[in-house]
């Protein structure tokens, strides 16, 4: 199937309907508020899924008083590289990643442990993630001190830790230095995946031009592009809002005959939506629904967000009534795409009627939902409201209530100026043992923080903090 570029006067005739055919709520009624989970039935899952299993046993049971390597000296006759390498993923992710440097030591001295680029290439990954260029680096010098020979695998993560600095323009100086000496290294001749990393960094950084010599280097290669090439461009470039460069990877796409998968489909909606180009958003949806690949939750989720900074309440509902008919059950994040869509269209009541929904279901209850009904009621000037809301779920305890939660709050409170508000809300965060440091201010008041006001309110409210230390 080739997806023709979307023109400015094609419609969807799925959202051509006039009204919806049945109540709204009766469609969300009877529907999962998390997406179903995927079967496993082969061996390979059932061995994948036993080690996740040991690897969160390890992670539950270790602490400040209980040392990660403890634990693995306990299971020692259980873990392996395989173990190893989700450890690295977790403690990545929980911003543990000097935990990762104990693990690896830990592994160098089992017997079953032989120096390899794969467990480099992955601690340099998770170094790079967390910002951590110095220990990344580290790494790839202690790689070539064990006797591992660097190989591409090995360059690209070090692509990739150099990207995540926070200087992007010394990082892609850097990073185009390792492209280039990878070509003349036998071992190390950039793969597609190099080129990927590559493309996706410039087109973040809207650069065109190194954006378009990368691609002719590539032609020029033996390497050949695959659809992560152009879903990266793709990707990168609609985040950035641009729409035309964003067609021309996708023109360039159809004549290497490569067919847009559900990834293609969902970034190409979501770009166009954010743009309201919302006749080419629904023609790509159109050609979705013709083409082998099916709607996923994101897709719909997509839109219905999209309509409803635009206040096209209408359309918005007809794509969950379409989501449900073809038999995609929504998940909790489009109950707060929902409940943040009727916040934008002034129908907060219709809000709250789903907020309530999803308060009395059985299902687990996030934070982000409750975050989404109080920025409904917050971005409608309703602000007392949302304490009142606030201060329901916190004594019942209902939902579960977070540091994003407060910073929510004393943003919308600070912004209509209602300080008998901020004040319970500090007062509430003091109780709480959240403790308010400057940058909690500061994030907080970002968009307004030149005001004489917010600058007065910081201060004022600074003092909650200098007592009890900082978070």
């Amino acid at each position: 199937m080739n997806l023709p570029l979307p023109s400015s006067t094609t419609t969807l005739a799925a959202f051509q309907q006039p009204k919806l055919t049945r109540p709204f709520f009766h469609v969300i009624r009877s529907v999962s508020s998390r997406p179903g989970r995927r079967k496993s039935g082969s061996h390979e899952s059932s061995s994948s899924s036993e080690a996740e299993e040991l690897v969160s046993l390890v992670m539950r049971n270790f602490s400040d008083k209980k040392p990660l390597v403890t634990t693995l000296d306990k299971y020692v006759k259980l873990v392996r590289t395989e173990h190893c390498f989700l450890l690295f993923e977790q403690l990545g992710k929980t911003d543990n990643w000097l935990q990762c440097l104990e693990v690896f030591r830990w592994m160098q001295k089992q017997r079953w442990y032989i120096a390899d680029n794969g467990v480099y290439s992955k601690l340099i990954s998770v170094m790079g993630k967390k910002g951590q260029i110095r220990m990344a680096m580290w790494l790839f010098s202690e790689m070539r001190n064990s006797g591992c020979r660097p190989d591409t695998s090995v360059y690209n993560a070090v692509i990739s830790a150099h990207l995540h600095s926070r200087d992007k323009s010394k990082a892609l100086t850097k990073a185009m230095g390792y492209f280039e000496k990878m070509k003349g290294m036998e071992r190390c001749s950039p793969s597609i995946v190099t080129y990927n990393i590559l493309l996706r960094a410039f087109a973040q950084a809207k650069n065109v031009e190194q954006v378009d010599s990368l691609l002719k280097d590539l032609d020029e290669s033996v390497v050949t592009p695959d659809i992560f090439t152009f879903n990266g461009l793709i990707d990168a470039y609609g985040k950035n809002g641009m729409i035309k460069e964003m067609e021309h990877v996708l023109s360039r796409m159809k004549s290497n005959q490569l067919k847009p998968d559900i990834i293609t489909f969902n970034i190409l909606i979501d770009s166009y939506g954010k743009k309201q180009e919302f006749q080419k958003m629904e023609q790509v949806f159109r050609s979705l629904l013709q083409s082998k690949e099916k709607p996923t939750i994101p897709t719909f989720n997509s839109m219905i967000t999209n309509y409803g900074k635009a206040r096209l309440r209408e359309k918005a509902e007809l794509v969950l009534e379409k989501m449900v008919d073809l038999g995609c059950r929504p998940s909790y994040i489009t109950y707060e795409c929902l409940i943040m869509m009727y916040g934008h269209c002034d129908s907060v009541s219709k809000a709250r009627e789903l907020f309530d929904r999803v308060m009395e279901s059985e299902k687990e209850k996030k934070v982000s939902t409750l975050n989404s009904m109080l920025e409904a009621y917050c971005m409608n000037g309703l602000s007392i409201e949302a304490h009142v809301l606030f201060e329901s779920i916190h004594s019942s305890k209902a939902f579960p209530i977070h540091y994003s939660t407060y910073k929510l709050l004393y943003k919308a409170y600070t912004k209509a100026d209602t300080k008998d508000l901020v004040q319970k809300l500090l007062s509430c965060m003091d109780k709480d043992g959240i403790i308010p440091n400057k940058k909690f201010f500061l994030d907080a008041l970002g968009a307004f923080g030149s005001a004489p006001t917010n600058q007065k309110a910081v201060g004022d409210n600074k003092g909650l903090s200098k007592h009890r230390g900082r978070k």
